[in-house]
């Protein structure tokens, strides 16, 4: 089996991380695969991809193949990236440090398994480069599987790879996508959308929201390619989750919050998610922000963009959140901390928010912590954090 050939088609001005994320993923991959952490899951397929794809990569004009550090560069296990632009050379990145990249025409002889297109700032003052877009439209055909991070999802959809197709970007720019391409069936809340097309000779487009979702499609990519204990591994290597559910618009309740910001509600935020077990009603927060209650809602609405009651909800379901993936405690402790009152008012807010009972959350935040007792070490990522890039289910 030869090395799965991962190409990063990139433009000027490119979201660095974007890119980054996924490199990193398909590295642990490897990493996993030859320490043989998948139990042994793709021990041979790893000593077949290099038996065979070594020689051609070593000889490949210098292209990188994954492998172990201190191993020969040019045995890839499963995997081998190039980094690609329009003119090649060094290429300034958002937000500055430059990266090293191929001609992307130097690759039209070579197969390629994955294409991926990551994000770069999409304005009225940067328009895509018309280059990359033909590249991209002549070259996506030929490969397995088309995938873009972020606002990537413009250049795929400009090469017109997404229409009549679903897809999604970073929330922020869903509605700037479905403007531009109203072929795009836009959906801004899952972290990532497979679409596998319909009809002869429709390919499979991956698309993804920004930064670390990138990591979350990547695992599912490598999920796909070599099984899930090698894209377990990759994620406890990574110290993220392999799967995480909730989709964008469940970005963290207390930033959402707080982005509010520079106005007068900061200090009740703070207040509010320090009190879920009280009686937040509009007449305690009015009091508190020593308003009338009429008053209050209206200025809140108009700071916030939302009603007091729904911020509570989402502080107190976002709280919730972190005590089932950062602890074994009980389901009525949990409800009872975090204002819900009940066990039962805990299961409808989640079967209602994530369609999921908060044991099925737990279990799949949990997934990816390897615990001390059985032999492992217990890796997680901060929750609070996780939720503030949009936490999010896979969404195939």
């Amino acid at each position: 089996m030869s090395a799965r050939h991962i190409v990063f088609a990139v433009a000027p001005d490119l979201v660095l991380l974007d890119a980054c994320g996924p490199l990193e993923a398909f590295w642990r991959a490897e990493l996993a695969m030859a320490a043989g952490d998948g139990n042994g899951a793709g021990n041979a397929a790893g000593n077949d991809a290099g038996n065979d794809a070594g020689n051609d990569a070593g000889s490949n004009n210098g292209r990188r193949a994954l492998s172990m550090p201190g191993a020969p560069r040019a045995r890839p296990v499963a995997y081998r990236t190039t980094v690609a632009s329009v003119e090649g050379g060094v290429l300034q990145t958002f937000p500055g440090l430059p990266v090293v990249t191929e001609r992307l025409d130097s690759l039209d002889a070579e197969p390629i398994d994955t294409l991926i297109v990551p994000g770069v700032p999409v304005d009225e003052h940067r328009p895509l480069q018309p280059e990359l877009v033909a590249w991209i439209r002549r070259n996506a055909p030929r490969a397995r599987r088309v995938c873009s991070v972020c606002t990537g999802a413009f250049y795929l959809a400009a090469a017109g790879l997404l229409d009549g197709r679903r897809a999604t970007t970073h929330w922020r720019d869903a509605a700037q996508l479905a403007r531009r391409f109203p072929n795009v069936h836009v959906d801004a809340d899952p972290i990532f959308i497979r679409d596998a097309g319909s009809g002869a000779g429709a390919g499979v487009v991956w698309t993804s929201a920004g930064v670390t979702a990138g990591i979350d499609l990547a695992l599912a990519l490598i999920e796909e390619d070599l099984g899930h204990a090698v894209a377990m591994q990759a994620a406890r290597r990574l110290v993220v989750f392999m799967k995480r559910p909730g989709g964008q618009s469940q970005f963290s309740a207390a930033l959402a919050a707080q982005a509010s910001a520079g106005g007068p509600f900061d200090a009740l935020h703070s207040w509010m998610a320090a009190h879920l077990r009280e009686d937040l009603t509009v007449e305690r927060l009015a009091e508190r922000a020593r308003m009338t209650p009429r008053t209050f809602a209206r200025r809140y609405v108009d700071e916030v963009g939302r009603t007091p009651a729904k911020t509570v909800s989402a502080l107190r379901l976002e709280a919730a959140s972190r005590a089932l993936a950062e602890s074994r405690r009980p389901l009525k402790r949990i409800a009872l901390d975090c204002g819900f009152g009940s066990e039962q008012n805990l299961r409808r807010a989640f079967v209602r928010r994530f369609g999921v009972l908060p044991l099925e959350y737990r279990e799949r935040f949990m997934s990816a912590v390897t615990s001390s007792a059985a032999g492992g070490v217990a890796v997680g990522v901060d929750a609070g954090v996780d939720l503030a890039d949009r936490a999010g289910v896979a969404a195939r």
